[in-house]
């Protein structure tokens, strides 16, 4: 019996990493300090009662060592495949950060008091390099994120706790030492969030798959959501005020437009274990919200599931505490996390409002007889009435309990009446099933894999 080899840490990569970054880091940053200071004018964001924030010179530690927790997180990496992970976040926030810095400047406009001592040298050792721009969005908040998911990832118990509380000092601190108005921090989280979210670790990235949608009911979906998205931004640029968090509805309802025209069910990253990345949770929470909300309102009448054939159920994604006695789920939805999940279940992501392609329809329905074998099963999607009832229907058909489509959908209606399966839904089951090739059914060449 052989030992299984020792996993070595790839401290000399990640030296390589760190010299490629830091330089790039201070060099960029600077260049933007610059532009900005050669610049006439530069606007500001600034809030009335931000005048309440105190000056704290003590949190300028705390602002500071967050340069200690950039360099030591390429170091904490356990293979190659995390640490360039972590590398290309880093990479990323500083190329986006830097981006908005050159593109929309934004200046810091209080005067900071003088402070003495210790803190007085730290401050003093900042403005050596620092200038009172490169704004929004907050490259600290931006970074606090992406190193709490790293650390947070490896420590537990007591220390992680210590970790939360020392990165929400950290993140406190770009108030109170005086160097970010507040937009500078919701725009950093914004940021940073992308960066975990382009960079995943548990998922496919959304963008190794991404192709532009040839479904028109994708195509159309996708225009609803991006007018939806501006109208959001319409609306926080009118108004101002509290009205600036509007942006984050658009910002989420652009995301989902972005799935449906480019990235796919992908683009809402959920993991094998029924949930979404917490990258994903963040930045889609608006829209999350409102899925769940409308979930739960166009099922109110009829929440229970439905018994279809042989121990398999069609429903809607069960909340905490619902999943009552069955063995297994099988989840077509996208964009709702399971809040219950168990060894054996199967995830297979489907957008709303899309008839799914025949190679996600064969596949589900391959999922269903297998965990079938299990016990009572039951197959939901947001609402339990289209893309669910498809994964059923395609197991009816594969497995031989119906001979058509027809029978199938039949089947569904006499189990589930409000199940809702169109025309497109129709000729993905045929194309599914065999009985016509893709070329018949219509199905655009990327929709018919």
């Amino acid at each position: 019996m052989t030992a299984a080899p020792v996993r070595r840490r790839p401290w000399g990569t990640a030296l390589l990493w760190l010299l490629l970054l830091g330089p790039l880091f201070f060099l960029s940053y600077g260049y933007a300090n610059s532009v900005a200071a050669a610049r006439g004018e530069v606007p500001h964001i600034v809030f009335a009662w931000e005048r309440a924030i105190p000056f704290w010179a003590w949190t300028i530690v705390p602002y500071w060592s967050i340069d200690l927790f950039y360099g030591i997180s390429l170091f904490v990496c356990r293979d190659r495949r995390e640490l360039d992970t972590q590398a290309l976040r880093l990479l990323t926030a500083q190329v986006i950060a830097v981006g908005c810095f050159l593109l929309w400047p934004l200046r810091y406009t209080f005067q900071r008091p003088d402070s003495d001592g210790v803190f007085g040298w730290l401050f003093d050792v900042l403005l050596g390099f620092d200038k009172p721009f490169n704004q929004a969005p907050s490259l600290h908040i931006v970074l606090l994120i992406v190193l709490w998911v790293r650390f947070a990832r490896h420590l537990g118990g007591m220390w992680r706790w210590w970790l939360h509380l020392w990165f929400a000092l950290i993140g406190v601190s770009v108030l109170t030492t005086f160097q970010h108005h507040f937009i500078d921090v919701p725009t950093g989280l914004l940021a940073g969030w992308l960066c975990v979210w382009l960079w995943p670790e548990r998922v496919a990235a959304p963008w190794r798959d991404a192709a532009l949608a040839r479904d028109p009911q994708r195509c159309k979906l996708a225009a609803i959501y991006c007018a939806g998205a501006a109208a959001f931004a319409f609306a926080a640029w009118s108004l101002g005020g509290a009205a600036w968090w509007l942006l984050w509805p658009a910002w989420s309802l652009a995301m989902v437009a972005a799935n449906y025209a480019l990235f796919g069910a992908n683009g809402f990253q959920k993991r094998a274990d029924g949930r979404l990345s917490l990258a994903a949770r963040w930045l889609y929470a608006p829209y999350l919200l409102g899925a769940w909300i409308n979930s739960r309102w166009w099922t109110r009448r009829a929440p229970q599931p439905a018994a279809v054939a042989d121990g398999v159920w069609l429903g809607r994604v069960p909340g905490a505490g619902q999943r009552g006695e069955f063995a297994a789920l099988v989840d077509c939805s996208a964009e709702l996390s399971l809040p219950v999940w168990r060894e054996g279940d199967a995830v297979r992501p489907m957008l709303d409002l899309a008839a799914p392609t025949p190679a996600q329809l064969r596949e589900a329905a391959q999922d269903i007889e297998r965990v079938r074998q299990r016990g009572e099963v039951l197959v939901c999607c947001a609402l339990g009435y289209s893309r669910s009832a498809a994964a059923v229907a395609a197991w009816l058909l594969l497995s031989g309990r119906a001979v058509n489509v027809d029978e199938a959908i039949a089947i569904l209606r006499r189990a589930r009446p409000a199940i809702v399966l169109g025309a497109a839904h129709r000729r993905a089951l045929e194309v599914a099933l065999g009985s016509v090739d893709a070329a018949d059914a219509g199905l655009p060449r990327g929709q018919a894999a």
